[in-house]
């Protein structure tokens, strides 16, 4: 005689039908999208809480509570999937307390690790040990996604014992291999052993960031060392090797910490992370050949389509690591540059280090990118990329270089068209107040722009005058620094309690400030037309530019040097020397790398001989050393 299925048959025949479907989705590979795949996974978590809802409409009884936190394990991942952890976390306390109640033991306080201490010793090993501890799991996966770390350190002990029940399968493996061959047994939408796997080795990671960011190097370097050997995908071993060498860098172990670097190239190719560290730790070695190679792999490693997409779940793992892992100290450590920023930086290296053709070459690249710029934005923006005139007058300065003065030119022009609209007649730089730097940037915004609109038209004019003293048109190279010196004087600076007056030398305070760039620029602009002077036989005229340059910049070599070639012809020879000895006294071991090129002295243009001069010099007899 026929007997319809009893209640618990059809609720796990449904519960079932929903875990299959789930796999058959998730088995579908490339021919299933990613919005098909969120779409069945929301009708899923829909299904599921349905379910949940009808098994939770009864008391709780013993034969039903296996099948009831077996859906419940179900329904919270999926809303964990979907980020819904407060969802998710509500479902799992009134589960356990739900497994409380069933087993008689009185609700308790809800400090979590209290909490699950007592649910865990109320179902001992008794046949709700299993689900519980897979919801144990589960809680732990919220946990690490919302970045409560202290609270899983609490419950260590507890975790650390999941492995050897999970591992070993006390009461659970025969029942994982008939779940699959049995209508009768409920399935899960994940093995809990896996999921246990991948909470395991992103709890180390996650932890291991955490010490390293608090300079507890030493601590994390042991723990991410052990979750090197443990069962993981790939990405994810990556990242210990990763972090491992981050925490050698912060102990001062450099070439440890390339080898740990080149430990996760060789175990995912795509750590694109592990290959922008080794090329800072080149840096910080100065080994400047290594670093613009590191760029240069770098940035065509960013511009492969699969650095640009999203990291998939590992394997078939429902739960993604990259939801697990989101703190704010693993994010810092483990992001990348744009692959443009990484281009620009390239182009400057070369630049800077002599090799100005490949440097010209990979701001024309960056240049002809920038349209396409949010095709390779997924990355953080660990160095932003300059604004857009400032990457003209870089590239022109690299033009220059290369001795194309009239591809520079067109560059400048660009510039110069699109702010002589916006430039102001007068302009007061004022002295920041001693505020938070971010609060100044906030109010200043639209003073500082329109600074820099006038200090990127000057350094236009600037780098037109360096084209015209390249082809020796000297009237023309005269023109375009006085139009350049012309810009800038319109710019006052005011400290705090003073009156406005001309910016001097000993104002500058900060490089790279835009006091800084106005002194530059002045001091620039000033050698280049006494230079220009001085080629037309305009001497006193050259003499006073090249004073006054040394004024605004006095470690200006070119305008020292030259400064005492006008004083010698002007028969002037014992200043001439003391000039000269003084530029050749001036400290080499200030960098100008951290300044844009085109704040540089140029590297074009009438040259004088120091081995020429030092001859005069002796010549003349003994001098005073200036």
């Amino acid at each position: 005689m026929y007997q319809p299925p009893s209640l618990l048959d059809r609720w796990t025949q449904e519960n079932n039908d929903l875990v299959n479907k789930r796999k058959q989705q998730e088995g579908g590979g490339d021919a299933v999208s990613r919005d098909q795949n969120h779409t069945h996974l929301r009708w899923c978590s829909s299904e599921f809480h349905k379910l949940l809802r009808k098994i939770q409409g009864i008391p709780p009884l013993a034969d039903h509570t296996q099948l009831e936190l077996t859906v419940v394990y179900n329904t919270c991942l999926c809303s964990a999937v979907q980020c819904h952890f407060s969802e998710a976390e509500l479902l799992l306390t009134q589960a356990t307390e739900r497994v409380l109640q069933m087993t008689g033991r009185d609700p308790v306080a809800s400090d979590p690790p209290v909490f699950w201490r007592t649910v865990l010793k109320s179902v001992g090993n008794t046949a709700l040990s299993s689900p519980v501890q897979h919801l144990l799991c589960l809680q732990w996966s919220i946990w690490l996604a919302t970045c409560q770390l202290k609270t899983i350190q609490e419950l260590q002990d507890e975790l650390s014992s999941l492995f050897e029940t999970l591992s070993t399968g006390v009461g659970d493996d025969r029942r994982n291999e008939e779940r699959g061959k049995s209508s009768d047994i409920p399935q899960l939408v994940m093995d809990p052993r896996r999921l246990f796997e991948l909470l395991q080795i992103c709890t180390f990671i996650a932890q291991g960031a955490e010490r390293l960011s608090e300079g507890r190097s030493s601590e994390a370097l042991s723990r991410l060392q052990t979750a090197s050997s443990l069962p993981a995908p790939r990405a994810l071993v990556a990242y210990t090797h990763l972090l491992s060498g981050s925490c050698l860098a912060q102990m001062n172990r450099p070439q440890m910490a390339l080898q740990c670097y080149r430990k996760a190239l060789e175990t995912d190719s795509q750590c694109v992370c592990a290959l922008y560290q080794s090329m800072l730790i080149y840096r910080q070695l100065g080994n400047t050949q290594a670093e613009i190679q590191a760029l240069r792999l770098l940035h065509s490693t960013l511009m492969l389509p699969s650095a640009t997409e999203p990291p998939a779940p590992a394997g078939t793992h429902l739960l993604s690591p990259s939801l697990l892992l989101c703190n704010q100290s693993l994010n810092s450590l483990l992001s990348v540059p744009s692959a443009l920023s990484v281009l620009h930086s390239l182009a400057q290296k070369c630049v800077i280090h002599g090799r100005v053709s490949e440097g010209v070459e990979y701001y024309l690249d960056l240049l002809a990118a920038l349209p396409s710029e949010d095709q390779h934005g997924v990355h953080t923006e660990v160095l932003p990329l300059p604004r857009l005139p400032e990457l003209y007058l870089e590239a022109g300065t690299a033009l220059l270089m290369a001795r194309r003065p009239a591809d520079c030119m067109v560059l400048c022009d660009e510039v110069i068209s699109t702010t002589l609209e916006l430039l102001p007649e007068k302009l007061v730089l004022e002295e920041p107040e001693e505020t938070c730097e971010a609060e100044n940037r906030a109010v200043g915004a639209e003073g500082d722009d329109r600074v820099r609109i006038l200090l990127w038209a000057g350094a236009a004019y600037l780098l037109q005058g360096h084209c015209h003293t390249h082809l020796k048109d000297w009237k023309q190279a005269v023109t375009h620094y006085t139009r350049c010196i012309n810009l800038l004087v319109k710019v006052c600076f005011k400290k705090r309690g003073f009156q406005p007056q001309i910016p001097s030398a000993d104002m500058v305070v900060k490089q790279g400030t835009d006091l800084c760039v106005l002194q530059r620029l002045k001091g620039l602009s000033l050698a280049g037309r006494g230079i220009s002077f001085s080629q037309t036989g305009q001497l006193r005229e050259a003499l006073r530019d090249l004073q006054l340059s040394l004024q605004a910049l006095p470690d200006c070599v070119d305008a020292g040097l030259w400064c005492g070639e006008v004083l010698w012809r002007l028969g002037r020879r014992r200043e001439a020397a003391a000039c000269w000895e003084k530029t050749w006294s001036f400290s080499t071991m200030s960098s100008v790398e951290s300044l844009s090129v085109y704040l540089q002295e140029p590297q074009t243009g009438p040259l004088l001989d120091s081995a020429e001069l030092r001859h005069r010099i002796q010549e003349l007899g003994p001098t005073l050393s200036a």
